[in-house]
């Protein structure tokens, strides 16, 4: 298929640009393994297509060892080039904040590793497990929870350690829910992630199969019918996507999306309150009715983690909660998400958000609606006892 992008002579600035401007010019650019092939990478690439502020190029050159670079030629032709603050590129590539660590931020922000009793598994609640199965993304976020362990590109689960994750998972009759996830489960084969999803699916005690992925917003051209006939077999299947900004609804977005939609899997939402990117109510709200018209429900919004180097995207608590209260009884109950704290340290998803409690009294609460105005609750009456 021809040497990698990055490592090809180009006798012209233009025409390179213009690959990566407009990737539906080359005739495979719907082939999402040619996107794979051709993520921009290195340094090279990046500054003959884009003028990089200087912190942008600090970050490239003291990032060695850090989390990788990776943006699929589709993802970076939503780029604003002339914009240093445009939303996407401020996900997509690295700045000199990532070297800065602060003091409340951890390696393993979310206790995932102490919660794991086997590689690649992390077994946090009582009836579910989270299965990583790949360290592989189409794009590396720069606030990535796990940007410990991501961007290594190697090759997913093995055979025999994931019969020993299935073996346990078999063997813990409590287990309902297993969500796959890495890295994105959506980067290994078809055939390679049906394998896992039958193998799983074989277990009698699990009733629901669910997939963490972002690979529809930054490689959509990989929900083809191939997959999508794949993962129909498998129902009960749920999908969470992380989308972050309403620019990346794009109508290949939403091609994907309408694809597994009409397949029956449930589609929900997972977006990371970024500041700068999207911590205001017009940008949320836009995402979440955009959101729900592509059939995605929002499902969480999360409060950036403290993983290593992310202070400079991470906001107040307060914003998050404001964010909510703009949105609860302003618009349809569909669109607002559960905003959530992944506790530090393991101590899971905490629900966070306005109190709309005002006093509890005996027998009754006083409520506050979305408007500001108070009301109160009689609650019922205990039974009376029988003799």
């Amino acid at each position: 298929m021809g040497a990698p992008l990055h490592k090809r002579v180009f006798s012209h600035r233009d025409r390179l640009i213009a690959l990566y401007e407009d990737p539906s010019s080359h005739p495979r650019s719907s082939d999402w393994r040619w996107q794979i092939r051709h993520r921009i990478t290195s340094f090279h690439v990046l500054e003959r297509l884009i003028e990089l502020t200087p912190e942008e190029k600090e970050g490239f050159k003291k990032a060695k060892g850090r989390l990788a670079m990776a943006i699929t030629p589709y993802f970076f032709s939503l780029i604003d080039r002339e914009d240093p603050d445009c939303p996407i590129r401020k996900q997509a590539i690295p700045r000199i904040d990532e070297l800065t660590v602060s003091p409340e931020e951890r390696i393993d922000p979310c206790g995932e590793d102490s919660h794991s009793p086997l590689k690649g598994l992390v077994h946090r609640y009582p009836d579910r497990v989270l299965l990583m199965v790949t360290d592989s993304c189409a794009m590396y976020c720069r606030y990535c929870t796990r940007n410990r362990m991501v961007g290594e590109e190697g090759p997913p689960m093995s055979t025999e350690q994931f019969e020993k994750v299935c073996a346990y998972i078999g063997s813990n009759k409590e287990i309902r829910d297993v969500l796959i996830s890495g890295g994105d489960p959506l980067m290994v084969t078809t055939r390679r992630l049906e394998h896992y999803i039958r193998r799983i699916r074989s277990i009698p005690h699990v009733e629901i199969l669910r997939i963490g992925t972002r690979v529809p917003v930054t490689l959509p051209m990989r929900i083809e019918e191939e997959l999508v006939r794949m993962l129909k077999k498998y129902h009960p299947l749920f999908m969470s996507i992380h989308f972050s900004h309403p620019r990346e609804i794009t109508e290949s977005v939403r091609r994907a999306c309408n694809m597994l939609a009409d397949a029956g899997i449930p589609l929900g939402s997972q977006t990371v309150l970024l500041r700068g990117i999207n911590d205001n109510l017009h940008t949320m709200k836009t995402l979440f009715h955009e959101l729900l018209k592509i059939r995605v429900r929002p499902y969480y919004l999360y409060q950036c983690d403290p993983a290593l180097g992310t202070s400079h995207f991470r906001t107040s608590i307060s914003r998050g909660i404001e964010i909510i209260e703009g949105l609860r009884g302003h618009t349809t109950g569909y669109a607002v998400p559960t905003f959530v704290i992944d506790a530090p340290g393991g101590g899971g998803k905490i629900p966070i958000g306005p109190g709309y409690v005002v006093e509890r009294r005996e027998g009754s609460l006083v409520l506050k609606n979305y408007e500001g105005r108070l009301f109160e609750y009689i609650e019922p009456s205990p039974p009376k006892e029988t003799s």
